[in-house]
């Protein structure tokens, strides 16, 4: 059971947790998981949009590896329901901070918690190439290490977003001799003398030009196809399987921008500070798997939530004990 007050300027119930968790991912329901173990009041708001529903399978993660995002995701909802977890499908749209933190959610709820967890991951923005949205996460793929296994020794192709995609390039032909490099529109006088040496030395193809969409037969990926290849000024095809690109990667930070926390700029965007245990620059607030940076895998997600779940738990307990020791 959940205590409830009413808040007099507002008149509306507010109901009161020890821990909220905005997001229901794998680090929000770890954090979730130990603080429900631990018989901390906790509450998930999660807004049903995880990061990785696209793909068909999750790899990488001991004990787990082949399995379908959307089963990890529903016994990790039943697993925290076992020790009086709530989880509400729902989006937290303001915070504010008090006495604790009051969160307003986008039905009209409005909740308040001691402690703050922040587990709202990121979005992938994709190249604006025909026919890559829908065939992201089947033969449109951004990540070798979730994915190489399944299309090793394939024909390869890696779409340029910016310069940084030779990284990307030179990664993937781990997993495949046949990799051809799409510039699109990264101009080759962009790439350094090193990149080129490197290409060159893993066998990577290079190819300039515009990539104007895919082409797709009996539902999969048999080409990629350039702009005004010919001499004729027609397309020009490239047979590939498999097309690597590198989404633009947009922190869900809003929450965290709105209590203040110090941020810092990556390549990949803007993340908050925090300390070992995902600790941001505000008191009681802390930010675990993709909310706090962009390479965290599942199996990192997890195990950041687990470990901002034990900290808080502790950190609770101690200022309780605090209050009540006699000074």
């Amino acid at each position: 059971m959940t205590e409830k007050d009413t808040e007099k300027d507002t008149g509306r119930d507010t109901e009161r947790y020890e821990v909220v968790v905005v997001g229901g991912g794998a680090a929000g329901l770890s954090a979730a998981l130990v603080l429900g173990r631990a018989r901390r009041r906790t509450l998930v708001v999660d807004a049903g949009e995880p990061r990785n529903a696209p793909a068909a399978h999750m790899q990488g993660y001991l004990s787990r590896d082949g399995m379908p995002p959307a089963e990890f995701l529903t016994v990790g909802r039943e697993e925290i329901a076992r020790y009086g977890v709530e989880l509400v499908r729902d989006r937290a749209v303001d915070v504010s901070r008090g006495e604790g933190f009051a969160v307003a959610l986008a039905s009209g709820r409005h909740v308040h918690a001691r402690r703050l967890v922040i587990a709202t991951g990121l979005k992938d923005e994709l190249p604006d190439v025909p026919g890559v949205a829908e065939r992201f996460g089947r033969d449109v793929l951004h990540c070798p290490y979730c994915h190489g296994w399944e299309v090793r020794d394939q024909a390869f192709g890696v779409l340029a977003t910016t310069p940084q995609s030779v990284h990307q390039a030179l990664m993937v032909s781990q997993w495949s001799k046949d990799v051809t490099f799409f510039l699109h529109e990264v101009a080759e006088s962009d790439l350094s003398d090193d990149d080129l040496r490197r290409l060159a030395a893993a066998g990577v193809k290079v190819v300039p030009g515009e990539v104007a969409g895919l082409v797709i037969e009996d539902d999969r990926l048999t080409g990629v196809r350039l702009a005004g290849g010919t001499s004729s000024g027609g397309d020009t095809v490239h047979a590939r399987e498999v097309l690597f690109v590198a989404p633009r990667a947009v922190p869900q930070t809003q929450l965290l921008e709105k209590l203040g926390a110090d941020l810092t700029e990556t390549p990949f965007g803007s993340y908050p500070v925090v300390d070992p245990t995902g600790l941001t620059s505000v008191p009681g607030v802390w930010a675990v798997g993709n909310a706090m940076g962009f390479s965290e895998q599942v199996v990192n997600a997890a195990a950041g939530g687990y470990r901002a779940g034990a900290f808080i738990n502790g950190e609770l307990l101690m200022t309780a004990l605090d209050a009540a020791a006699p000074r």
